[in-house]
């Protein structure tokens, strides 16, 4: 993940003058007269090979007009306001993305947003937002976070810096008197001299009882794609992978990061990890596992309570984030797993790693980016009622999307089965091949 970046204090409106950079075709011209279609992006890792190997799409070099620009999220921050968009153009962030993806504005607005639910619909429906830890911003919550501190006395936190990322930054502790060096140690250092006094942090209340495979701890990358606030659409892709720490688990040694932090940029630099091996397992693996430990029907519970949390994540930021019809958004969900086979939501990432550590890894990410690009289609082949494209499956399209042929259940008998196949088999090759046939079929039939 790139550190994101908070809001500006104005936001100008977007207006066109001499200052924007226009991109895009001239007016008039429609999507499918494009013979190829331009793309930029400063990302040298699979992504640029998956953008190079697409028929049709042309590399744009520094200034040159784009189409598709799957953008840093710094450049965002510098030329979104001044950059004028043809309607096809299409960008790989939202404007204010960080609302999802800086962690003390991800726990600013699930607060807001289970409150909000508690008025309006009561205290059980609020409770399906419990998938969060106890979670202080810090400095300015200090005080708060104190008087939760001496009500537990004894049990363990974690810091983390609210804009950075890799596990850059991150400590465990269990007495105020380590907040108190904190404090002093961020104050008098010298990187911080052209910025905010204190580094803004969150402190966390640790989960101590991870659910463990081989005695070592782990957490899921999970990835959700959004094309769209309002109306709230997003897909859920079929594979993803499980991060395990190179160390058996203990609270005993909370200095040691090859314990407590399954990042891959901190587990590469462990004494004992194996490049060739890594330290991940595929999700179908992970879930095949826990079939055969606790029987389908926890498994099933499980992922639906994952699937619970990508929703209400994204429904706490729809009305905050700036639903602009040129962004979508791959995201990187970080989620830990209790001994009670209970998720949690440690973050989402803006800018998840498309840098493989593995074979296994490179493919994972190339067909998930290829796939991406099927959805966000820029080709304009897709009739906008698909259900499945490749590995991913739309799980929300204003409202939840039903499994089965011929929408939700209305019955109330409770039949409805979300559309989530999350560590199920990805028979993606299969499945275009049957999609874009059909499509080319519907083309060739006429109306």
């Amino acid at each position: 993940m790139q550190a994101s970046y908070p809001p500006s204090s104005s936001s100008p409106s977007l207006q066109l003058n001499q200052n924007y950079k226009g991109h895009g075709l001239p007016k008039g011209k429609e999507r499918e007269q494009r013979a190829s279609i331009r793309f930029k992006t400063t990302l040298m890792n699979t992504l640029m090979d998956v953008l190079r190997h697409r028929p049709g799409w042309v590399e744009v070099k520094d200034e040159g007009e784009w189409d598709f620009y799957w953008c840093d999220v710094s450049w965002l921050r510098e030329n979104f306001d001044h950059t004028y968009m043809g309607e096809h153009v299409r960008i790989s962030h939202f404007r204010n993305h960080y609302e999802l993806t800086r962690k003390n504005y991800m726990v600013k607005n699930l607060k807001r947003f289970r409150k909000q639910l508690e008025r309006e619909a009561g205290k059980l429906e609020a409770a399906k937002c419990d998938f969060f830890p106890k979670t202080f911003e810090m400095p300015c919550e200090y005080h708060l976070f104190v008087e939760e501190f001496r009500k537990n006395p004894g049990i363990t936190w974690i810091m983390k810096p609210v804009a950075r990322s890799q596990g850059k930054g991150i400590f465990l502790f269990r007495r105020l008197k380590d907040i108190m060096d904190w404090k002093k140690d961020t104050r008098s250092s010298e990187d911080q001299k052209d910025e905010i006094p204190v580094e803004n942090y969150v402190a966390q209340r640790y989960i101590e009882n991870p659910y463990l495979i081989g005695g070592r701890k782990f957490d899921l990358r999970v990835y959700v794609l959004v094309m769209s606030y309002i109306p709230l659409r997003a897909w859920l892709y079929r594979d993803g992978f499980a991060r395990f720490s190179n160390t058996r688990f203990t609270l005993n040694s909370i200095d040691d990061q090859y314990v407590h932090l399954t990042n891959v940029a901190v587990q590469k630099t462990s004494p004992d990890y194996h490049p060739k091996k890594g330290c991940k397992w595929m999700l179908q693996r992970f879930r095949q596992y826990l079939a055969s430990k606790h029987g389908p029907e926890a498994v099933e519970t499980l992922f639906s309570d994952m699937d619970n949390i990508f929703i209400r994540s994204l429904q706490s930021v729809q009305k905050v984030i700036i639903s602009d019809k040129h962004c979508f958004e791959l995201y990187g969900y970080d989620i830990l797993i209790d001994q009670d086979l209970k998720p949690w939501l440690l973050e989402v990432n803006a800018s998840p790693s498309l840098t493989a550590s593995s074979q296994e890894d490179y493919e994972l990410k190339t067909c998930l980016l290829e796939d991406t690009l099927h959805i966000v289609d820029m080709e304009a082949r897709l009739t906008g009622r698909e259900k499945r494209v490749g590995g991913f499956d739309l799980m929300w399209n204003d409202g939840p999307v039903s499994r089965e042929e011929g929408g939700p259940d209305l019955s109330g008998m409770g039949n409805f089965v979300t559309n989530t196949h999350l560590g199920c088999v990805n028979d993606r090759k299969k499945q275009l091949r049957q999609l874009f046939r059909s499509l080319q079929g519907q083309k060739k039939t006429p109306n």
